[in-house]
């Protein structure tokens, strides 16, 4: 028989978690005499001593922060349990969010979310664009069940999914394209540089060559797109995503010495696969056999 509780590990983190036991109380909507009763318990039942009083500050011994480290593993291992037999009880989920990153192609992505939305007619889907660190984020902050992202989950599942050519291209009518000659980056960097910002909130990634003197950051890859197209300035565009403006003359590939194509790896991730459901497998399965 286990002498701690998980309610018990709860309050003790909400302390900490809140900066006290006043703070806690109010958060957690508990009593006062409930955490310190808590609190107690666990200290007496261990024979160990959590919190120490600093002046008007209640701070963890050495011994607390091994313990609370050990307490949030107990803690987050429970919640994933109860997530798991949810999931299990209610049989196909009812929604399912996922974040991909804008460089993802679309209509191999809108063929599998059609597939599975056919299977489970009844599936809410929640589709989050993202650039570069966005969609690990979101996965991270357990925000989205699935990602597809360039940046690998360190505490989770990744898996390489597909690769993402990436080409140089202004419109015709720029500049650049009237020199007539081979390109070099010292070429570049006296003209104006359109880059999609990172969506993270936080942790922010910069990518590629960023060596232009002026350069105008947006939010979205679609954006970049029309503004390269109308003139505005030049970018490293994913091929897949302006194959038909190639083809209409809308754009063209820069005429660089070297660096003028480069990749980028996108993996599919999400935290934890017993947590999915049968809808977001079905989705997962898809994507890696359209990807194969």
């Amino acid at each position: 028989m286990l002498r701690v509780t998980l309610e018990q590990w709860r309050m003790f983190r909400s302390v900490v978690e809140f900066g006290g036991f006043n703070q806690a109380s109010q958060s957690i909507h508990k009593s006062q005499s409930s955490i310190h009763n808590a609190v107690g318990k666990i200290e007496a039942s261990l024979d160990v001593k959590l919190f120490a009083i600093s002046g008007r500050k209640t701070i963890l011994t050495e011994a607390g922060e091994l313990m609370l480290k050990r307490a949030n593993f107990v803690l987050d291992e429970a919640a994933k349990l109860e997530t798991v037999g949810k999931t299990l009880g209610q049989g196909t989920e009812g929604s399912l969010r996922i974040a991909v990153d804008e460089m993802f192609p679309q209509l191999l992505l809108y063929k599998v979310l059609e597939n599975v939305s056919a299977k489970y007619p009844m599936l809410q889907i929640e589709l989050i664009e993202s650039v570069l660190s966005g969609s690990s984020e979101l996965v991270k902050n357990t925000d989205v069940d699935i990602a597809i992202s360039s940046i690998a989950l360190a505490d989770g599942f990744s898996e390489q999914l597909c690769q993402i050519d990436f080409i140089a291209v202004a419109s015709p009518e720029h500049p650049l394209h009237l020199l007539n000659r081979e390109l070099s980056t010292e070429d570049l960097k006296s003209h104006r540089q359109v880059v999609v910002r990172d969506s993270a909130l936080f942790n922010k990634n910069d990518a590629g060559w960023l060596g232009a003197n002026q350069r105008w950051t947006v939010s979205h890859l679609r954006t970049s797109i029309n503004m390269i197209c109308n003139g505005l300035g030049y970018a490293w565009l994913p091929n897949s995503s302006i194959e038909d403006k190639l083809a209409k003359g809308q754009l063209k590939p820069l005429a660089l010495h070297y660096n003028g194509t480069r990749s980028a790896q996108l993996y599919l991730i999400f935290k934890d696969f017993d947590n999915l459901g049968p809808a977001a497998r079905s989705f997962v399965d898809g994507l890696k056999s359209q990807c194969v």
